[in-house]
């Protein structure tokens, strides 16, 4: 237990604040008013429908280079190829995806959403999208650090990146400091700028530390390797695709509050960024999962039997879970509390989104718990380079059940934006629960683990 959270504390630390990067943002849009916090909420839902595929893809690199320091054998050369496909496998996907979102207005009416809206979260995208190669760029570099026990650099860069995107934000959105008024697009420049920092600061961490540059990091002959680049890809893409399932029906959910009113669609997008900001403490220990998981699993002794695996495994899951329940109470007991941040709550046009937001919070706290549990359960299964099953029984889960009963609940049974929260509350349990019984399957003593 203590180990799981020595490592986890400074990644639930560096995720909280890449998480306040875009909280920041949805703080800075409410003050622009609703109109402008609903057009941002939906360039921001499709960024990051986006998004999620390309950080699944380049998350592979942390399996890989923790299983490749736990086998020991040459993993100065073995670490080094790892990072650097890593890092072209995060410009190979930025191109195509880069392409696609600069079509955000056409996507958004095709989906069904108001011209006008649609119109304002183009102009907030085509400012946002250029984020993403950076963005990536910084979590293949993350991954060696948390893998190497370094991860305290990692809270330290995002922490400075707060505040460097809050300036930005502020004085991009409203023309302070001399700098014009662009409003939306204006968060989408910040965010960009503010990425980029952290990709830069990061790489000067990896170029200069003691504990890292001996694995002589981006050097300009660091080509492209099609055997790494396909070691990559085959873990990574069902990683993405899982995490596209998980995310996609938080965005399917933003797009159905659209077709049903600003209202919601305001209220939902506070709602979800709460959730948000509390899931990155359980995505955290399952990074500390897959960390432990997979550096014990390449290095198990037959005197341990894989013992230490299964128990660093259970105590990640043990830690994320048991603070999603302390979030649910929260959630439940004082709503408001959690909803100041993002709203004047005094202001009487903002009442009636903050009534629903207060109604939303309640439902979320319902999946606090199974949202947790299936975020380190899938971590665990990474740990064990086993990712393709994950993928289908997530597809299962979150397209089988969430988003058909989100659909159903809203639109066939008419409960609206209580619907849509029912349903993903009934993906994410049903995800979770098949998620959970496979680490338990595989990880048993008498299982034939997946090769290290």
């Amino acid at each position: 237990m203590h180990q799981a959270l020595s490592l986890g504390w400074p990644l639930v630390l560096a995720n909280l604040a890449q998480a306040a990067l875009t909280a920041t943002d949805v703080m800075l849009m409410g003050r622009l008013g609703p109109d402008a916090l609903a057009a941002g909420a939906l360039a921001s839902a499709l960024y990051h429908a986006c998004m999620v595929f390309c950080m699944g893809l380049v998350s592979a690199s942390l399996p890989l280079v923790a299983t490749a320091l736990g086998k020991r054998k040459r993993p100065l050369r073995e670490v080094r190829r790892i990072v650097h496909q890593g890092l072209w496998s995060a410009l190979l996907i930025c191109l195509p995806v880069w392409a696609v979102l600069w079509q955000a207005e056409g996507i958004l009416v095709a989906l069904g959403q108001a011209p006008e809206a649609a119109r304002h979260a183009a102009s907030f995208m085509h400012t946002l999208q250029w984020a993403l190669l950076p963005y990536l760029c910084f979590l293949v570099l993350r991954s060696l650090l948390a893998a190497l026990g370094q991860q305290r650099w990692t809270l330290i860069v995002a922490g400075l990146a707060i505040g460097v995107n809050a300036v930005l934000a502020w004085s991009l959105m409203f023309g302070r400091l001399g700098l014009p008024a662009m409003g939306l697009p204006g968060a989408g420049v910040a965010s960009t700028l503010a990425s980029l920092f952290m990709c830069l600061v990061l790489a000067a961490v990896v170029w200069w530390h003691p504990a890292v540059r001996h694995y002589r990091l981006l050097r300009r002959d660091a080509r492209p390797d099609w055997h790494g680049l396909s070691t990559q890809w085959r873990l990574g893409v069902p990683i993405a695709l899982t995490f596209s399932f998980e995310t996609t029906i938080f965005y399917a959910a933003v797009m159905m509050m659209g077709t049903i009113g600003a209202t919601e669609l305001a209220a939902h997008a506070v709602a979800i960024q709460i959730a948000s900001v509390s899931f990155m403490v359980p995505l955290s220990f399952g990074q500390v999962a897959t960390i432990r998981v997979a550096t014990l699993h390449a290095n198990r002794t037959l005197h341990d039997g894989g013992e230490a695996m299964r128990r660093a495994g259970w105590c990640a899951f043990i830690w994320g879970v048991g603070f999603m329940v302390l979030m649910s109470v929260l959630m439940l007991v004082a709503p408001h509390l959690l909803l100041w941040a993002f709203l004047d709550t005094h202001l009487p046009a903002n009442a009636p989104v903050v009534a629903m937001a207060a109604h939303f919070l309640g439902l979320a706290a319902l999946f606090q718990v199974v949202d947790g549990a299936q975020a380190v359960a899938a971590g665990m299964l990474r740990g064990l380079h086993d990712t393709r099953v994950p993928m289908l029984l997530a597809a299962l889960g979150y397209w089988g059940a969430g988003i058909p009963l989100s659909a159903w609940f809203a639109f066939g049974l008419g409960w609206g934006g209580t619907g849509v929260w029912l349903g993903l509350l009934t993906g994410l349990g049903a995800t979770a629960a098949l998620l959970t019984r496979r680490w338990w399957v595989l990880s048993h003593p008498r299982s034939q683990l997946p090769a290290g």
